[in-house]
Order: structure tokens, then sequence, then C-alpha cells
């Protein structure tokens, strides 16, 4: 297999991406394109991007391609084994596709205005209403799922899986710009950012030389 992804400190659908492969437990090469870089518009309309419309991340297991996180994590889920992804109980794992499929299509205010930037750090910005309601809404989603069912681990159903790759990055962005978070959360955030693939990211993040300048001076930062 071979994943394309973005710069690891800037893009959070790479993150989830590369983190559902290392979850697979296969083995995959991993190809990083710059996000705006001098070569990203010809990469874009290359044989490696064209089936997803020129977006990371892209997954090429053999003939088949599979882009957009949530479509790589139910790929990966299929060809190995669906437990390593999702909760085995069937009240838990309803729960757990739904908070998967609101990340996917929400939280636009949290993501637009705080745009991932794991080697930033920002303290006492004052946040639009949108985006705390954003924040609130996840803290809500996090203390169900630890509540009725994290009771076997300290991730949001116990055991690591496709809701926690799905909400890593939004760990990432309530580091950077210091949104304060309840202790349960963040006791689950100090438990996601020493996992050892967390690590490994932002690791590898800091070591990168591109700068992308309109992420490093976002939104939320600015007001």
């Amino acid at each position: 297999m071979k994943l394309i992804i973005g710069n690891k400190a800037y893009s959070s659908w790479s993150m989830r991406g590369w983190l559902a492969c290392k979850q697979s437990g296969l083995s995959f090469e991993e190809l990083t394109v710059p996000l705006y870089g001098e070569d990203w518009d010809e990469m874009r309309v290359s044989e490696n991007f064209a089936p997803s419309g020129g977006k990371v991340p892209i997954l090429w297991d053999g003939e088949s391609v599979i882009w957009d996180s949530l479509a790589i994590i139910d790929w990966l889920a299929d060809k190995t084994h669906r437990d390593r992804f999702w909760p085995k109980d069937e009240t838990a794992r309803g729960m757990a596709r739904s908070m998967a499929a609101e990340m996917h299509s929400g939280f636009m205010a949290l993501r637009k205005q705080c745009p991932m930037n794991t080697r930033k750090r920002y303290e006492g910005l004052q946040f639009a209403p949108e985006v705390v309601q954003d924040a609130a809404r996840i803290m809500q989603l996090w203390a169900q799922a630890r509540a009725r069912f994290g009771g076997g681990g300290p991730f949001l159903f116990g055991t690591f899986g496709a809701v926690d790759i799905m909400y890593a990055p939004i760990i990432s962005r309530f580091q950077t710009y210091g949104i304060q978070v309840p202790g349960f959360a963040e006791s689950y955030m100090e438990t996601m950012l020493g996992h050892d693939w967390m690590v490994q990211w932002m690791e590898a993040a800091e070591e990168e030389p591109w700068v992308i300048e309109h992420f490093d001076a976002p939104e939320a930062a600015q007001g």
C-alpha cells in the first residue's frame, strides 16, 4: 500500500489517514507532498492524485484507490478486522459511527478559524461564539462516549479506534490554540498526545522545512 499525505504540521485529514494505516497493522509506503508548494499544482493532476480530485490523503492498495479519511478507515477495517477500528458492542458502534460522521461533516467554524498547526502554541485568545459552540459540542460527545463506553481503557470507547483517529486533529487544535477543556477531556488529550503514533507524527512535523504563512497566522490568532 502507498499513502499520499500533505504536510504533517498542517494536514489534519492526512493525520487521520496515516493513523488509520498505522492502526491497520499493515505495511505501507508513505509519500509526503507539501501543500501549496512548487510542485503542488502539478502533482494534483498527476496519475497518483487524479482519482481524488487533487486532495489528500490518498491510499493506493494495488489497483484500488481510496481517498477521504473516513473511507480509508472503512477500507482498512474491511481489509483487516473491523474490531480494530469500531467497538464490538452494537450500541457503542452506532454511537462511534455517528461521532465519526459528525466530525467528518461538522465543526466548520472550529476547523476554519483554528486550522491545524502542530508547531504553534497560543494563549489567551478570544474565540468567536460559533467556535466556542463547536468546542462545547465536542466536549458533550466525548463525555457521553467516555461515560457510556469508556470503561475498558483511556480512549473514547475504551480502546484506541476510529473515533480517536477522527478526533485526533481536534486534540492538536485544542493544544495549539489553548482551548480550555474540563478535566476528563484533558486526561483524554494527554493520553492521545502521549500515544506513540501521535508522538511520531508531531516529531516529524517539527522537522518539516515547509511553512504555509496563512496557516501560521490564522483567523483565531488574529482576533
